[in-house]
């Protein structure tokens, strides 16, 4: 029997991870629009065998991460802008070999056919290394940019979610794997018995038409979606392939990995059908005392607005301006509380450490309440083999505090480490994202039916 090993995703955002890692001496935030320069990053993390590179993405110009917009003209933030992801791996799939590509599209401000069509465009170019991380849009300021009056409510955002994901599906096996013959001889280009149109009617989609793409050469795109809520984690345990979550210790993630692992029967799946990656943002260095000042340095350099901008993004908008940012983190008005798992993560942290304002957004702004180590590569690749053999992760989406540095720290420390344990890949196993991820091929549904009706 193969021995399981941890998966790897690379969350490489060109300026940084952390609040202030574009401000780290060897930071090139000039540079995150060059495409040579992030060819260099994504050429390190296929060098450290990552399975994927991974992108957020809104629709939205970001203002979370720094100043509010009313500030003026002074902008903190080294988020508010960056490249649409689809296109960017498109760029990048043709100099790489074996990296996977994770773009982020919304399903409440993005089409199925548009988006199905980019997707399995990408999967083709990549040649079977394309993923579609799932989203619902959580800001409401994206309504203003796409003429709607307000942004729909979490549960409305999840139906039409799951429908979304359907009607993609479809469209994705629109073509039969072998419906394309080129046969010259005949004349027959591809046989048409094997296209299919989606003829979908549903609450929120009418799709009729046939996908203008021929199936991906994985089938599907990989499925990877994010969310702790109850409606997401029940629209992972019914489509998503890999999931990404936070947590900040071992019960917690078990508990997360457990309940999510315990869904997927219903649908007919299997646990190994969903990897369980935690996010995690790693400080190493040789010694642990080296490790503690990478991470002080980048704690020193974050602007105030920027720690408070970042706590408002993750706990609902909240003005925290108005307190002493060295006093206790404050008790919030019933008004102000949302219920959102990350708003209750980033009051549980607060408590939980008895922190003020400041040292919350230094606790949370390397990672934003994910998973964040310090220490040697040994210390590190303890806690981390802990979460893998305890039923907490599958693998982990890395999180370089940041870029280049903090990837090359990765590959360089934490990587060996990992493969001298035999943790970890010392080689990828296959062509496509898929093979390396250890994730099953789907069958196209219309071959599926035809077999059923020959053998009935």
């Amino acid at each position: 029997m193969t021995q399981r090993k941890i998966k790897l995703v690379a969350f490489i955002p060109a300026t940084s991870q952390h609040a202030a890692g574009w401000r780290h001496p060897q930071s090139r935030p000039q540079d995150h629009l060059n495409l040579d320069y992030i060819i260099e990053l994504t050429k390190t993390a296929e060098q450290g065998l990552f399975d994927a590179y991974f992108l957020a993405d809104g629709l939205s110009v970001n203002w979370s991460h720094g100043a509010s917009q009313h500030k003026g003209s002074i902008g903190y933030t080294d988020k508010a802008v960056g490249f649409e992801p689809v296109t960017l791996f498109a760029a990048l799939a043709a100099v790489t070999q074996h990296i996977g590509f994770i773009a982020t599209a919304s399903t409440t401000y993005e089409e199925p056919y548009l988006l199905a069509r980019k997707y399995a465009s990408l999967d083709h170019i990549s040649k079977g290394r394309a993923a579609w991380n799932v989203v619902t849009t959580i800001s409401p300021d994206t309504a203003r940019n796409f003429g709607t009056n307000a942004h729909p409510d979490a549960t409305i955002r999840y139906e039409r979610a799951d429908e979304f994901i359907q009607v993609t599906q479809k469209l994705w096996d629109s073509w039969e794997d072998d419906a394309f013959k080129y046969d010259k001889t005949s004349g027959q280009f591809f046989d048409a018995s094997k296209l299919h149109e989606p003829l979908h009617s549903g609450k929120f989609f009418q799709v009729q038409g046939a996908l203008n793409v021929p199936r991906p050469p994985q089938g599907y795109p990989v499925i990877v979606q994010a969310g702790q809520s109850e409606d997401g984690r029940e629209l992972a345990a019914k489509y998503a392939e890999v999931i990404f979550t936070a947590q900040q210790d071992l019960s917690d993630a078990q508990a997360f990995y457990r309940d999510v692992k315990s869904r997927l029967a219903k649908y007919g799946r299997h646990a190994d059908d969903l990897k369980i990656m935690p996010g995690v943002s790693v400080f190493v260095a040789k010694t642990e005392q080296e490790a503690q000042e990478k991470y002080q340095l980048l704690n020193s350099l974050i602007h105030p607005d920027v720690g408070l901008g970042l706590l408002s993004g993750l706990a609902g908008h909240i003005d925290l301006s108005q307190f002493d940012l060295d006093a206790p983190f404050p008790e919030l008005k019933q008004s102000e509380i949302n219920f959102t798992s990350r708003q209750q993560m980033m009051i549980d942290i607060a408590h939980k450490h008895q922190f003020s304002i400041r040292q919350l957004y230094e606790y949370v702004a390397s990672a934003r309440g994910h998973w964040t180590l310090i220490g040697t590569p040994e210390q590190v690749v303890d806690q981390l083999q802990e979460w893998f053999e305890n039923e907490a992760a599958d693998g982990f989406n890395v999180l370089p505090p940041s870029t280049p540095a903090g990837l090359i720290d990765f590959v360089e420390l934490i990587v060996p480490e990992l493969q001298r344990r035999g943790l970890f890949r010392t080689e990828y196993e296959g062509s496509t994202l898929r093979e390396n991820l250890g994730l099953k091929r789907p069958e196209n549904q219309h071959a599926i039916q035809h077999q059923q009706a020959q053998a009935s």
